[in-house]
């Protein structure tokens, strides 16, 4: 049975992130949502004055009028954050399947490595950045998220990443200190498939996050993909990723 699949992007992104993922799952003739949240993609203009003081209820707010216009529960797929985000609106009954790919930790996950611990170490570097937003480096994005992009393609894939609230970093990476509790899961309301994948060369979100993430599903599926990275829905290879999953979506 084939229907509706929404695809969330993550921090940074846009809807533009999927393109590879759309052509798979148009060509075997599903509907695909890529809406772009708030500030990012398509509704980037004035994105820095925009995403300040946004947080994640924000765009879950954003997105669940947004799943008003599409049929009803549709698959839902995120990215890094689009992820943390769909396993909230699965909570409240929103999806038939639920596909993490590259799953930001949610509320109560701890970052397990020593390149995790170091990326809130940086962020904590910054300031009050909860205050503003946070712009792109390219040289971090090398290292952390196109390490598995063909280095001559990094540029172009870079060029297309925005700003990101500054609040959302805050209530994803320093959950333990945010009272609204914006990124807390209420895992055990899930109740449709799971399906959770992470690339073995991810450095921004390490295969312990992902399988801490998948672990309180009872029915939950867990792929670890070597040769890829933390932007694998873009990576070479991505079309391969995309048809799998779709063969893997119960009927």
């Amino acid at each position: 049975m084939t229907q509706d699949i929404v695809m969330l992007h993550g921090a940074n992104e846009g809807g533009w992130c999927f393109d590879q993922f759309r052509k798979v799952f148009e060509g075997l003739g599903w509907t695909v949502h890529t809406p772009d949240l708030i500030g990012h993609g398509t509704k980037a203009a004035d994105a820095a004055a925009k995403l300040v003081g946004v947080g994640m209820a924000d765009y879950r707010a954003e997105l669940e009028a947004f799943l008003k216009t599409v049929g009803p529960e549709p698959v839902l797929l995120g990215h890094s954050m689009g992820a943390l985000l769909a396993q909230q609106l699965a909570s409240r009954g929103l999806a038939r399947a639920l596909i993490l790919v590259s799953p930001a930790p949610r509320a109560g996950i701890l970052p397990p490595t020593g390149g995790e611990k170091q990326l809130d170490q940086d962020l904590m570097g910054l300031g009050a950045f909860w205050k503003t937003v946070i712009n792109p480096d390219f040289a971090l994005a090398c290292i952390y998220t196109l390490n598995r992009v063909p280095a001559t393609e990094q540029r172009a894939v870079f060029d297309k990443f925005g700003p990101e609230s500054g609040r959302a970093f805050f209530e994803i990476f320093f959950w333990m200190f945010d009272q609204t509790k914006a990124t807390a899961v209420d895992t055990g309301a899930i109740r449709c498939p799971v399906l959770c994948l992470s690339g073995a060369d991810d450095k921004l979100v390490s295969l312990a996050t992902a399988r801490e993430t998948a672990a309180p599903y009872r029915d939950a599926t867990f792929w670890e993909l070597p040769g890829h990275g933390h932007m694998l829905v873009l990576e070479p290879g991505a079309a391969t990723i995309a048809q799998r999953i779709a063969e893997w979506i119960p009927d």
